[in-house]
């Protein structure tokens, strides 16, 4: 057996400035009532950042991944684990694994030092996720899953399964929503949570949109970093509530014109 692992002071600088900044955002989500019990998940693509890094050889635990995200390196929360743990206990809750060559296993590098620890169960949705954005070219190497309350309780409303009317609706609401959450929302069908499918549907979405909602679950974006990919979702869920609240008060928000929001594209 061969478990060393690296500590922190042994990481890339700018790996651990990211570190803290992930631990920053986990307690945005813990403190907006986002990541009940082991709600949620995040993960950060690090691999530009290990190119030449000397690793020494790790036990490799075999999975079977796509054989393109070989050698990819992520930082993933575990499967179990809370977010709110990645406030002040992160290298127990969250692990920097490194996937072999040929995809068929992975080692974990750093972290993971909690008992029974496994990466997330939606490994396979972040991974393709990441794989998405380094083909695309976008520059995105955050992921963020979470379970924005009034995003969610859009998703059981019947305009949902319209995707445009829902997206003006939210756009409507405020400048803000229209301007940081410019390609809007994707809603997407409920699928089961780590199936292929559900992370098919998520990549599709995302291709065309800055968040994917998914229904009766929670909500993904990506982004420059974990507070880029956050910030999409802040915004997306503001719009819902103000939604929301509007028809709590029993009426039918006017929101921007046409022309109104057709001004903020100089935003965009």
């Amino acid at each position: 057996m061969n478990d060393k692992r690296l500590d922190t002071s042994e990481l890339p600088h700018v790996v651990i400035d990211e570190i803290k900044n992930i631990s920053r955002i986990a307690g945005y989500l813990w403190t907006r009532e986002w990541a009940e019990r082991n709600a949620g998940n995040i993960s950060v693509n690090f691999t530009k950042y290990f190119h030449g890094y000397k690793i020494a050889n790790i036990d490799e635990v075999p999975c079977t991944l796509p054989k393109e995200m070989g050698g990819m390196v992520l930082l993933v929360t575990g499967t179990g684990c809370y977010l709110r743990s990645l406030i002040d206990k992160i290298e127990e809750a969250a692990c920097i694994l490194k996937i072999n060559s040929e995809a068929t296993a992975y080692s974990i590098i750093w972290g993971g030092r909690q008992k029974g620890f496994k990466p997330t169960s939606e490994l396979i949705s972040h991974v393709k996720i990441h794989y998405e954005n380094t083909q695309n070219g976008s520059g995105y190497r955050a992921v963020v899953h979470t379970h924005p309350s009034e995003l969610i309780v859009l998703s059981h409303h019947p305009i949902f399964k319209d995707e445009k009317k829902t997206n003006l609706s939210l756009w409507k609401m405020c400048p803000e929503v229209r301007v940081f959450v410019p390609k809007g929302v994707s809603c997407t069908p409920y699928a089961l949570s780590g199936s292929e499918e559900l992370a098919d549907l998520t990549i599709e979405g995302l291709k065309t949109r800055d968040v994917v909602l998914w229904e009766k679950h929670g909500a993904v974006a990506t982004g420059e970093n974990v507070e880029k990919a956050f910030d999409f979702l802040d915004v997306a869920n503001k719009g819902a509530k103000l939604l929301l609240m509007a028809w709590a008060a029993n009426f039918e928000p006017v929101g921007l014109t046409h022309d109104e929001l057709k001004g903020l594209e100089i935003f965009l």
